[in-house]
């Protein structure tokens, strides 16, 4: 679709409490799913992605209903997983494909994870070498480096693994690995990385250790159901809160909201450049902190990204690129190579279509550095079937000088349902 925004020239506030955080409503699922008895969700994200890995549960036998806001999953448990009857498709989500990998490795019959034409480019030797490692049997296109992945039943061993990159998906592949299979999974990161499934874990009462960059899961162990209220989507608020500082007497605060370390470095990046962002933890779920952020229009100043921050901010770096136009000096990112192995080469086409919108932004080999500041001119830019591209580009359209055009928008619901509900400008 097409989406047509006007400039906000005149100061704005919101105050809203943000849909559920969409890594825990993954893990969350998968976890009921394999667990004994019922777990009981609220706050569960209904974004697309998510709506794919809940699909794809009730095909491997779990079974899952809604009653109002609360979801009920009723697991497999001890009995383990079904044979799927049919291919499972990831459509654009690499959490679901790379997370039920795991699942998939320890297990009966054989099983098929695909996805859509984005997803079957995107890299998958770093999860299938570790996983055959462990005794997996797992065939896929380019010498297993692409999906689809074809999963046939083995048997799983004890896995020592060191990462060559810091990911949160191939470390809870690889645990979840383990726990299906019930054998010891010890690994060890570059760089700290999400740390949301040792949390929920943890809070399980799984035997799970956690010692500086290594973590090491002890061996067999029973899931019992369990109550989750997801927390709100601090990458979701990420959009709301860089509005707020680019545009002068803008205001806004989100309630309700996840606050885990691993999830607050673009505000981190945000109060380095100057931006007027705080938040408060209030309470707890599960093992993750809880609480509110607040952010008020800026005086903004440029910010360097070191490849060791990448990881804590990956996927608000488009983001930041945005508001990096109207900070004062250069801004540099560096060590992010990752964000070409998106829904689309998000370095490529984020530095296209900010020049379209009069941006001083250079592509790097993997980062981007932005000269500012600089008045965006507004315009027709492409969203290239990134979700995040498309919400980076309405944030950078709110502070344009004249309206801008959208093409290629309608996938913000991949992870962030009713963003264009949220956003001051009109379409």
């Amino acid at each position: 679709m097409q989406v047509l925004l006007q400039p906000e020239t005149s100061p704005w506030e919101r105050r809203v409490r943000m849909a559920g955080d969409k890594s825990l409503s993954h893990r969350a699922l998968i976890l009921g799913a394999m667990a004994e008895g019922e777990s009981v969700l609220t706050g569960l994200s209904e974004s697309r992605d998510v709506r794919t890995t809940l699909r794809c549960l009730r095909a491997l036998g779990a079974r899952v209903h809604r009653e109002g806001p609360r979801w009920v999953v009723s697991g497999w448990g001890r009995l383990g997983r079904s044979e799927p009857a049919q291919v499972l498709d990831c459509g654009g989500s690499g959490t679901t494909l790379r997370l039920l990998a795991g699942v998939l490795a320890a297990g009966r019959g054989l099983s098929v994870l695909t996805g859509d034409s984005s997803l079957r480019r995107r890299p998958m030797a770093r999860i299938v070498q570790p996983l055959s490692c462990m005794g997996a049997r797992i065939w896929g296109r380019g010498e297993g480096s692409l999906a689809p992945l074809v999963f046939q039943e083995g048997r799983l061993q004890t896995l020592e693994w060191d990462l060559p990159v810091a990911s949160a998906q191939v470390k809870s592949c690889l645990l979840l690995a383990g726990l299906q299979a019930g054998v010891p999974v010890a690994l060890r990161e570059p760089l700290p990385s999400r740390d949301h499934t040792e949390r929920m874990l943890q809070a399980l009462g799984v035997p799970l250790e956690r010692t500086g960059l290594a973590v090491r899961l002890a061996g067999p162990a029973c899931l019992p159901g369990f109550r989750f209220a997801v927390p709100g989507d601090p990458s979701s608020a990420a959009f709301l809160v860089a509005a707020a500082v680019m545009n002068p007497g803008a205001r806004a605060r989100v309630e309700g909201v996840l606050l885990n370390p691993g999830r607050l470095g673009f505000f981190e990046l945000l109060r380095r450049m100057g931006g007027q962002v705080r938040w408060e933890v209030t309470h707890e779920e599960s093992g993750e902190p809880v609480g509110w952020i607040e952010a008020c229009g800026s005086e903004l100043r440029a910010v360097d990204v070191a490849p060791e921050e990448v990881p804590a901010a990956v996927d608000e770096l488009p983001l930041l690129a945005v508001v990096a136009t109207r900070a004062q000096g250069q801004t540099r990112v560096q060590g992010a190579g990752e964000l070409r192995h998106k829904e689309c080469d998000r370095i490529h086409h984020l530095v296209l279509e900010l020049r379209r919108m009069g941006a001083s932004i250079s592509e790097q080999a993997e980062g981007f550095e932005v000269e500012g500041p600089v008045r965006l001119s507004g315009g027709t830019v492409r969203c290239h079937g990134d979700h995040r591209l498309e919400m980076s580009l309405a944030v950078a359209a709110l502070s344009a000088a004249d309206p801008t055009r959208l093409l290629g928008a309608g996938f913000s619901d991949v992870s962030f349902p009713g963003f264009w509900d949220l956003l001051p400008g009109t379409r």
